[in-house]
């Protein structure tokens, strides 16, 4: 088995049980049990417990939930608005092409994360706020990409010939340039996936994102730093699973990457 179809098995899986599995496994994720705090994995709590007594398996499986739907979410926003604007910038050029790479450039000025930080701070954190901030800062790599592909198709003969011929530029633009793109968008998608997670993680471990009774992994894994070197397991399932997704997320991108890469080279 290649790690391309392990990756692919191991993120299903993963997904499915974050899903799936809360209808099996019933314990409340929010129960606070004074005689079970900071039980280590057992039987009884197979991932063990927190300070305040509650099942950590319980709690990442409810957290991931919020996780992969903030990550999922927020990579097809940013990505659908990175093709739209790439595109237009590639078919149009000139005067839009210019506005569009000076947005970006003043986007990309400043490092995304402290972006980030800079509007989650005005705002009380939930998963609609964490989704529409972290598509605002997510689209700029995917624009860039599908812009200077749009350029090469724009230069095709059979483009040049369907604008003389006075076909809807909205028609060219769905029917011509996004099959022809659609590669790109699936291996920004995928980075942009991995990416959101670790950027709604790396908010709640700082104390800015999901906000309780809400949780996250990024929170779960923030919950767990004081009690670190007396209950390792506190944080460190939170933080396997954030490891999982994205690990996965990075292998298929870089396979449908090489894929792509090879139809190019044939």
């Amino acid at each position: 088995m290649t790690l391309y179809k392990f990756a692919i098995m191991l993120l299903i899986f993963t997904i499915s049980i974050v899903f799936l599995l809360p209808l099996v496994y019933t314990v409340s994720p929010f129960t606070l049990n004074p005689n079970s705090i900071l039980i280590a994995p057992s039987f009884e709590h197979i991932m063990g417990t927190d300070r305040l007594g509650r099942d950590i398996f319980a709690r990442i499986l409810e957290g991931g939930q919020t996780s992969l739907i903030i990550g999922f979410i927020s990579a097809l926003i940013s990505s659908f608005i990175g093709l739209f604007v790439g595109i237009n910038a590639g078919y149009f050029k000139g005067k839009v092409d210019k506005t569009t790479t000076i947005v970006i450039d003043l986007f990309l000025t400043f490092p995304t994360f402290f972006l980030l930080l800079a509007l989650i701070s005005y705002m009380n954190a939930s998963i609609w706020i964490l989704i529409i901030v972290i598509s605002i800062t997510g689209w700029m790599g995917m624009a860039r990409l599908i812009r200077s592909e749009a350029f090469a198709i724009t230069n095709k003969p059979f483009i040049k010939i369907l604008k003389l011929a006075n076909v809807n530029s909205f028609k060219i633009m769905y029917k011509y340039y996004t099959p022809l793109l659609a590669p790109i968008f699936l291996i920004s998608f995928t980075f942009s996936v991995g990416g959101a997670i670790l950027a709604e993680s790396g908010l709640s471990f700082l104390g800015l994102g999901i906000n309780p009774p809400q949780m996250s992994w990024g929170s779960l894994l923030s919950g767990g730093k004081e009690v670190m070197d007396i209950a390792w397991w506190v944080s460190f399932f939170p933080g396997l699973f954030i490891f999982i997704i994205t690990f996965c997320l990075m292998q298929i991108s870089d396979k449908l990457q090489s894929k792509a890469n090879t139809k190019e080279i044939n």
